[in-house]
């Protein structure tokens, strides 16, 4: 029997002298950081291009390397809680963060900006794990709504300012600035963390699965890298590179699932699949990510292909639907505590079915204002569905599947980010040049512009075909009780 359990729940008369306050702060400006730098230097990338003397393809490796590190260590993460305490956790994982951010401000060329990049990645894919294994071991099921509802503010409100921030910095400041404005609010986190945060869990050190490591590490690593690199100047699916990863990284998934079902302490137990409203939950939220990435890439290349937006005024027109999607998550964690699940997931679902039916109706002619309500709505919707669906799945899990449940849900939400994005972004670029094929004359800005439209219309049936998926998954979600083992 795996003993990790007894690493996320310590005795209840120790939770009882905790204060809750001062880890949820800790916690909060940790994440804040460390997800607002996923979103702040894509930006950049035309200056760095010209300053660093790097191609495109070189240069996305920042993006590709950043999502790499990340679903390569969150799976691992089940394991590290179990041997380190939470102070320990959270403390390296920011320590790291910290780092990474000096190297890449400091960073004389491209391949010490990478550095610090992997470093940061490694601090926050160590990071989110943490911060929710912390929640379900700090907060009873009737009240994690709450708490995990304002951690979805700061998921969603920190990646939504990136873009738009870093704008504000690049018109004045040098894109360097970009991690000296960030280094003194990490090394506070770093200092703030280290006088107030307290244990929540106690190691138990299980046995560590070697195997289970380098298949983890290749299976998630080659399915982020494959499916992330498809679009990214590296030949499309053509390129051997991309397809090549796909298939050994499902290889050596497969080997994993095997071998996380016949070890006795595996690195991710897998048995947290028995339970239903788990499984489920696990299902629609691969759904809603890819969802949410894929739009939230297809909508710049639409505004600015088709309604000739700029970068930086793209950013501004998405910023208030992402805002709000934050600013609405600790909401719908209390209504979650009180009503349940189906009271926003259903109608959160069904609404989002309605969005992404207009959004196949747009054109080249769709109003700014449009489009902003639209993202609007689609924002408010998720939030509707993503905290309250995932609380409710990881409330069922008996406390020593904790640790595998949240690394479950972050490497699959992580994995999904990076299928979404290949997947939209290919079926808009075959829609894009199968009507510019047929266009008398393909070069005519007018022309590229329609087929901008065409190719994000074929992306955005995918989207809504998704939608439906999700709205039929949520009419069979329950409300859960902590299962007892």
């Amino acid at each position: 029997m795996n003993t990790a359990g007894t690493s996320a729940s310590p005795a209840s008369q120790e939770l009882g002298n905790v204060k809750k306050l001062p880890i949820m702060i800790s916690l909060i400006i940790g994440a804040f950081f460390s997800i607002l730098n996923e979103t702040l230097l894509n930006i950049a990338f035309p200056q760095l291009m010209v300053e660093l003397k790097v191609s495109a393809s070189t240069l996305q490796w920042l993006a590709t390397g950043y999502m790499l590190v990340v679903g390569v260590l969150v799976p691992a993460s089940a394991l590290l809680v179990q041997w380190f305490t939470t102070r320990q956790m959270f403390l390296g994982a920011m320590t790291l963060f910290t780092v990474g951010t000096l190297v890449c401000a400091i960073a004389p060329g491209f391949e010490f900006l990478l550095t610090g990049r992997l470093l940061q990645a490694a601090g926050t894919g160590l990071m989110l794990p943490v911060m929710m294994n912390t929640i379900l071991v700090l907060y009873p099921p009737e009240k994690r709504g709450a708490a995990m509802g304002t951690i979805g503010l700061v998921i969603m409100f920190a990646p939504a300012i990136g873009p738009t921030l870093s704008g504000l910095i690049l018109e004045s400041l040098q894109w360097r600035w970009l991690f000296f404005m960030v280094l003194p609010f990490a090394v506070f986190s770093v200092v703030f963390a280290f006088i107030y945060l307290k244990n929540v869990s106690q190691p138990t050190k299980p046995k560590v699965d070697v195997l289970s490591i380098i298949l983890s590490t290749i299976g998630f690593g080659g399915i982020v890298y494959g499916f992330s690199s498809s679009g990214e100047g590296h030949g499309g699916w053509t390129s051997p590179e991309v397809y090549g990863t796909v298939i050994v990284g499902g290889i050596a998934l497969l080997l994993f699932v095997f071998r996380q079902l016949k070890v006795k302490e595996p690195l991710m137990d897998l048995r947290a699949f028995k339970f239903p409203m788990f499984s489920l939950t696990t299902i629609l939220l691969i759904i809603m990510m890819m969802t949410l990435f894929s739009t939230m890439s297809l909508l710049p290349f639409l505004f600015q292909g088709a309604l000739g937006l700029t970068v930086f005024a793209s950013g501004l027109l998405m910023l208030p639907g992402s805002l709000l999607n934050g600013l609405i998550s600790p909401i719908t964690g209390k209504l979650f505590d009180k009503f349940g699940p189906r009271a926003l997931v259903i109608p959160g679902s069904a609404f989002l079915v309605i969005i992404m039916w207009f959004f196949t109706q747009v054109t080249a002619e769709t109003t700014k204002t449009t489009f902003l309500i639209l993202h609007i709505c689609m924002m408010v919707s998720i939030s509707m569905i993503m905290m309250p669906a995932q609380t409710n799945g990881l409330n069922q899990l008996p406390p020593r599947y904790y640790p595998h449940g949240t690394a479950i849900l972050n490497t699959l939400q992580q994995v999904a980010g990076a299928i979404g994005v290949a997947l939209f972004i290919g079926v808009m670029s075959s829609g894009q040049r199968k009507f510019l094929e047929t266009s008398t004359d393909p070069t005519s800005p007018a022309q590229m512009a329609q087929a901008m439209v065409s190719g994000v219309h074929n992306a955005f049936m995918i989207g809504l075909g998704f939608a439906v998926l999700a709205f039929l998954l949520a009419l069979f979600l329950k409300r859960t009780q902590s299962a007892k083992e």
